[in-house]
């Protein structure tokens, strides 16, 4: 298979032999459709070349449009999309992913990833195994498995998965975790990865001290701190000026005493949703959407 390339950008490499940019562009939130197109729009003209979507955001119709009128050709991007709970299982999977294609116009997906461990998730990465093994889909993935759940997967899968997206930012780093993916080749691939504007952490003082010597802002020396973790990186922003601000970090270097600096601010607290919470999940389970 003929690599993609992706110019002037870094890119990391899949335990599969598939490059994915290591710093993409996330479009979780965006319900407004043609916000969203715009945004996309917006950043494929900045550079990015990874556009990351699912089908509970509900907006895959406008990533698809926007690749449409961006002027880039598809083949010269990266596409994920994710597979939500409710349609968990075999054959469920397997039409989940048609109409995935069906909105976003395409043929093929760069990236699949099952979007939460619940349910039948087993069933699902079957059909994933074979969609890719089919050319379909060239790269399988998870988001939010914790080690448990990355065990029972290997443990009924012939394919392990590429990449585990999970919630990762300064202030909540999943080390362990962290070390498990990596022993494993799997890449992680943090979202949410500026703490969803956590004023303590961009208004940290040792992080405004790092910034100010780069002339950067402290998003954007959070953004280099992942991408030297070796995580693929997936901010958002529907405001132009933001959309490059955080595409400008190759341009500099923390050194290791700056990286560490990021590294203690890791509180062991979640922003967000835990995994591993049966209340979240029965939430999950029960959810209704019409995707």
């Amino acid at each position: 298979m003929q690599k993609k390339t992706y110019t002037g950008q870094p890119v990391v490499t899949l335990h599969n032999g598939i490059d994915i940019p290591a710093l993409g562009f996330g479009v979780w939130q965006m319900e407004d459709l043609k916000e969203c197109e715009n945004a996309v729009i917006k950043a494929i003209q900045t550079g990015y070349r990874m556009i990351d979507t699912a089908a509970i955001y509900q907006n895959e119709t406008a990533v698809g449009a926007a690749v449409k009128n961006s002027g880039i050709n598809r083949d010269e991007l990266f596409i994920t999309s994710k597979v939500w709970v409710q349609d968990h299982g075999y054959e469920k999977t397997k039409s989940a992913f048609q109409r995935t294609l069906n909105r976003l116009q395409m043929d093929y997906l760069d990236m699949y990833l099952v979007h939460w461990p619940y349910g039948d998730f087993l069933g699902t990465w079957k059909a994933l195994e074979e969609l890719y093994q089919e050319g379909k889909i060239k790269a399988i993935g998870v988001c939010n498995f914790t080690i448990e759940k990355l065990e029972e997967l290997k443990a009924h899968s012939s394919v392990l998965p590429v990449i585990n997206q999970i919630e990762l930012h300064p202030v909540f780093q999943q080390k362990e975790l962290q070390v498990y993916d990596r022993e494993n080749n799997i890449i992680t691939q943090p979202w949410s990865p500026l703490g969803n504007g956590n004023a303590n952490l961009l208004n940290n003082a040792e992080l405004k001290t790092i910034a100010e010597k780069y002339g950067k802002t402290v998003a954007q020396v959070i953004l280099r701190w992942h991408l030297q973790e070796g995580f693929v990186v997936i901010p958002k922003s529907v405001t132009p000026s933001r959309i490059e601000e955080n595409f400008n970090v190759f341009d500099f270097e923390l050194t290791e005493d700056e990286m560490n600096v990021v590294r203690s601010l890791d509180t062991g607290k979640r922003l967000f949703f835990d995994p591993k919470d049966p209340e979240w999940e029965q939430k999950m389970l029960n959810a209704v959407a019409d995707i």
